[in-house]
């Protein structure tokens, strides 16, 4: 009996979640925007049907979504992380096998039956509970390979004739005019540059790229492109990874809504980002050795373009809060220049290490017991933030209510995490 693999991904992820809460906007316009409601980053159906362009800033199309009456929201990011794991959760009783691709979509394995061993009816079986349960569109795309799985989810999603099933089974059909339909800057893996290699070469779609000379393409792309040919001829080259590798550093950064002008300002938002950063540490059981801070101005404000970065090493890796703000406040007193507005600020936490691969200093005297008191308290703030919503348990350093923190003029209700936004239904 021989495998599959499935491509689940919800579409239009930003812009459906939007539409779970609040009735009123299905079947309407909608696009989300992105941090400090700069651009657009997901549009609905109907938005998209009114030629509303991907990441197009909103102050140039404001006047054309008032005209054509579109609804606007700011990035929910704590909704959407939430129908995410909801979703992901649903996926691992389909599958044999899952890996969580990125917020919306998932790869996952699964034997084909007897007979003429299709999975449409099994993909839409799942489409089926997904929106039942979690009112979310899925597309499934279904193939021997990632590579020819992503182009079957592509077909499922915005093939006209395959659009409202939301199903495609590409290892039950004829692979070559599919293939041939799919545009070579469509592929997975494959980047401007090398679109415009394949192009200046008579490549144009999916087929060519597969028939072309293996040896050409190593030359131009090494074994990497070799892997893609081979998924492309049905060769499976890229395993799945169930669980996600450990990741080498994690940044924290976004741009201000307002410039900061002075250095406590940015200590403000280093300590914030800082905090969130040693959260996604404990929660990726991981430590820091060193930690990186860096700032920026805007390249249009008129005056000299300002960029900064400054780095410190611990003498002993961490997650603990205080330790990593103890040693990343100092360096804003070293990035801070008068006269420079900042409009973006970052915290880069490198060196990580696992957890269980701590090792006591001789001159970092902390005693076993003081250091599971510090694990404990770290414990107790993330779960009360976790429960009662992000900022619940703050660090002063952090500041209350910064005026440059990020601008959302337009979000929703977090109605799947806090109770006292939970939409009722009235008689």
């Amino acid at each position: 009996m021989s495998t599959a693999l499935v491509l689940i991904d919800a579409n239009n992820f930003y812009a459906s979640c939007e539409a779970l809460l609040d009735p009123a906007v299905v079947g309407r316009p909608l696009v989300v925007l992105s941090n400090n409601d700069g651009c657009i980053v997901s549009r609905s159906a109907e938005a998209r049907a009114l030629g509303i362009p991907m990441g197009a800033p909103l102050f140039q199309v404001r006047r054309e979504l008032e005209r054509h009456g579109v609804i606007v929201r700011s990035s929910n990011y704590t909704l959407y992380a939430d129908m995410s794991q909801r979703l992901m959760a649903t996926l691992e009783a389909w599958v044999e096998e899952l890996e969580i691709y990125s917020i919306d979509e998932a790869f996952g394995l699964l034997h084909r039956p007897g007979g003429s061993g299709d999975l449409s009816g099994w993909g839409e079986a799942l489409r089926r509970q997904v929106r039942r349960e979690l009112g979310l569109p899925v597309a499934v795309g279904i193939a021997p390979t990632k590579v020819l799985a992503k182009i079957a989810n592509r077909i499922a999603k915005k093939d006209p004739a395959w659009r409202e099933r939301g199903v495609f089974d590409l290892g039950t059909a004829p692979a070559d005019p599919w293939l041939a339909a799919t545009a070579i800057e469509d592929v997975w893996g494959i980047g401007r540059r090398l679109a415009r290699w394949c192009r200046l070469r008579g490549i144009a779609d999916a087929r060519a790229l597969r028939d072309m000379p293996e040896g050409e393409l190593r030359r131009r792309c090494g074994v990497v492109g070799v892997r893609l040919q081979q998924e492309l001829r049905g060769q499976r080259c890229l395993p799945l990874a169930s669980e996600a590798p450990a990741k080498r550093e994690t940044c924290v950064s976004r741009s201000f809504s307002t410039p900061i002008n002075t250095v406590e300002g940015l200590r403000q938002a280093i300590a914030t980002y800082l905090c969130r950063g040693a959260e996604k540490l404990r929660r990726q059981g991981q430590r820091a050795g060193g930690l990186t801070v860096f700032v920026r101005s805007s390249p249009f404000d008129g005056s000299s373009f300002y960029a900064n970065a400054a780095t410190s090493a611990l003498a002993l890796p961490s997650n603990d809060t205080a330790v990593l703000l103890a040693a990343a406040l100092p360096l804003a007193e070293r990035l801070f220049r008068p006269h420079k507005p900042l409009r973006k600020a970052g915290v880069l936490l490198h060196d990580l290490t696992p957890v269980s691969l701590l090792q006591h200093h001789l001159l970092v005297p902390q005693t076993p017991e003081q250091q599971q008191r510090r694990e404990a308290l770290m414990a107790a703030i993330d779960g009360l933030n976790r429960r009662y919503g992000s900022g619940t348990v703050g660090w002063a350093a952090c500041g209350l209510a910064p005026p440059w923190r990020m601008r959302r003029d337009h979000l929703s209700r977090a109605g799947t995490t806090r109770l006292a936004e939970i939409p009722v239904a009235r008689a």
